[in-house]
């Protein structure tokens, strides 16, 4: 990247965020500490309204507005691939917002650019998944804004497994698409303690005006328990027939794939998994006359245990 262009994305990157650090710039761009500082004395020479803190970072003057940023045609690409993605994936209220912010793209793009846009519209599609479940409504949005002003939820939920709705507060600490489906973690006022909650079994959502207790991020919350000991990750080893490789391939990082090695027939795969049981079992008696585990001598057990049960329900359905 050349100067020029460099200068101009760090531009960007101070209109992006409220303080931007100059390490964070300098690791971003690959180039050092004074190169940046150079920059940042070209930028304000030019005019640009900026300050600084030893320690803290870079800010744009509060108030101050720039030209609209010019997209380039990749960039324009881009958006038009995240709009059809936001089509499939998103609620009603985040497809709307976001309509009308590509709305705002589009107006500040160049005739050339607003061709290419319209143009590729028509050839990009994004199958909806025929497990994916579409989150209820506006209920990413509401859970959006409950994270970003600090507010509490209250909302309606229908646990798997049960007929009737449970009303609950909770503090959101964060969204996470995951397994073909939306998901929450926030601090239950039921239960007095962290639950994830799978959004499509949100029936109803209201943001409260009550505020929010002091809360870790989900990034902060997910390495917590990563580092619990009941939380411990288990070594699996499954020798698997090549024949059934492709239909497997999806799913295997559901059940913490780390790495494999193959051999002419078979592939070995190791899981690095916290569901020994309910988890990984479950998902070998799939394929399992095309597979053999390992290790752990506790998952052959499992799964002999599964079998077993099966075996004597097919037995007794064949009395009736």
């Amino acid at each position: 990247m050349n100067r020029f262009d460099r200068i101009t994305s760090i531009l960007i990157q101070l209109q992006t965020k409220k303080v931007v650090k100059a390490q964070d710039l300098a690791e971003k761009f690959e180039v050092s500490l004074r190169t940046i500082y150079r920059d940042i004395r070209t930028l304000e020479e030019a005019g640009i309204p900026l300050y600084g803190e030893a320690g803290v970072g870079y800010s744009i003057v509060d108030g101050y507005r720039l030209p609209p940023v010019m997209f380039t045609p990749e960039e324009a690409m881009a958006f038009v691939t995240a709009e059809k993605l936001m089509e499939r994936f998103g609620d009603a209220g985040l497809q709307s917002n976001f309509s009308s912010a590509m709305d705002k793209v589009k107006a500040v793009l160049r005739g050339t650019e607003k061709d290419l846009v319209e143009n590729l519209e028509g050839y990009i599609e994004v199958a909806e998944h025929k497990r994916y479940n579409r989150p209820p409504v506006n209920t990413l949005d509401v859970l959006l804004k409950s994270i970003s002003e600090k507010k509490v939820v209250k909302l309606e939920y229908r646990a798997f497994g049960k007929d009737d709705n449970t009303e609950r507060l909770i503090e959101p600490i964060g969204i996470f698409h995951e397994n073909d489906n939306w998901y929450t973690i926030g601090y239950c006022h039921l239960r007095e303690s962290y639950r994830q909650f799978r959004i499509d079994r949100v029936k109803n959502i209201q943001l409260t005006e009550q505020s929010q207790q002091e809360r870790e991020s989900l990034k902060e919350y997910r390495l917590k328990q990563q580092d619990k000991p009941d939380c411990e990750l288990k070594k699996v080893v499954i020798r698997i027939d090549k024949g059934v490789l492709r239909f497997i391939q999806e799913r295997r990082h559901y059940y913490g794939f780390v790495s494999e090695v193959e051999y002419d027939d078979y592939t070995d795969m190791t899981f690095l998994t916290p569901s020994m049981e309910e988890g990984i079992a479950r998902w070998v008696l799939m394929f399992g006359d095309y597979a053999e585990v390992l290790e752990p001598d506790s998952l052959k057990e499992r799964i002999t245990e599964l079998l077993d049960k099966i075996s004597k329900k097919m037995q007794l359905s064949k009395t009736y």
